[in-house]
């Protein structure tokens, strides 16, 4: 069943979908480019990985291990101590692992030529995330690497490096994508309303080589009916992300049109 939506299907943004979606869509991205960057270029998936504290249990997968270690010997009898009483809160250590995308140039040692950034929702919000995210982006414009950043995630901040008045003054869009190019040093920034296709983005290489083009609809596609999406996605409401009621409205016609009109929920 192909998606009944002629761009980004909002429904993907369910908490529980986009990491699976975030991954498989990297991939995908990574086999539209390979043919295009061949024979001087390949593209390479990296993991970024940093390490978050917190409250609560971010991902559910946490799991609490006891070793079996034989018990130490008594050791001499020391003086006790009365200690005083903290203030105690449980915290929860985990690693989060975000995949990307390196366009690497063999013949140089493998350097890093372009950056590809699937934007989770941890680079959108306030914390060790989106502070982890900008310290590498910044660590790869000072190395001279191009980034191109893939902002399908509608909520939360968006990390353009232009200011938020002159991204008003794209609207209207729900999802972005801009290009960092280093030479010369310039952002291009592409604008996509929920009604509209994925960009085919320029993607700029080393040197004078010319751009490729990451047809991003056709990495979609791939990523959309080749996943679990056409028997796991619920139509059976609103999107869950903020959206306004012409939004809605349009979103329920396509639904209709294919068949998916709002029902019992699908499984």
């Amino acid at each position: 069943m192909p998606c009944p939506f002629p761009g980004m299907d909002p429904y993907i943004e369910r908490t529980e979908i986009w990491p699976d979606f975030h991954d498989r869509l990297i991939t995908h991205v990574c086999g539209v480019l390979q043919p295009l960057l061949r024979p001087r270029y390949v593209a390479l998936t990296q993991d970024r990985l940093y390490v978050v504290e917190s409250e609560r249990a971010i991902r559910p997968d946490l799991s609490i291990l006891r070793t079996h270690a034989p018990p130490s010997p008594p050791g001499p009898r020391a003086a006790t101590l009365e200690l005083d009483t903290p203030a105690v809160f449980e915290l929860v250590r985990e690693e989060i692992r975000e995949p990307r995308i390196h366009i690497v140039e063999p013949a140089a040692g493998n350097r890093v030529v372009t950056a590809l950034e699937v934007l989770s929702p941890d680079n959108k919000a306030p914390g060790p995330g989106r502070s982890a995210y900008l310290q590498k982006r910044e660590e790869l414009w000072l190395a001279g690497a191009n980034l191109v950043e893939l902002d399908l995630w509608s909520g939360g901040a968006p990390t353009l490096r232009i200011s938020p008045e002159r991204l008003e003054g794209l609207r209207p869009w729900r999802y972005l994508v801009a290009v960092t190019r280093v030479s010369p040093p310039r952002q291009e920034v592409y604008p996509i309303p929920l009604e509209h296709r994925l960009p085919c983005v320029a993607i700029p290489l080393a040197g004078d080589d010319p751009d490729v083009a990451l047809d991003l609809a056709a990495a979609f596609r791939r990523c959309w009916e080749e996943g679990p999406y056409p028997e796991l996605l619920r139509y059976d409401g609103p999107p869950p992300a903020t959206i306004t009621s012409e939004q809605a409205a349009w979103c329920a016609e396509r639904l209709g049109a294919a068949g998916l009109a709002a029902g019992p929920a699908r499984t």
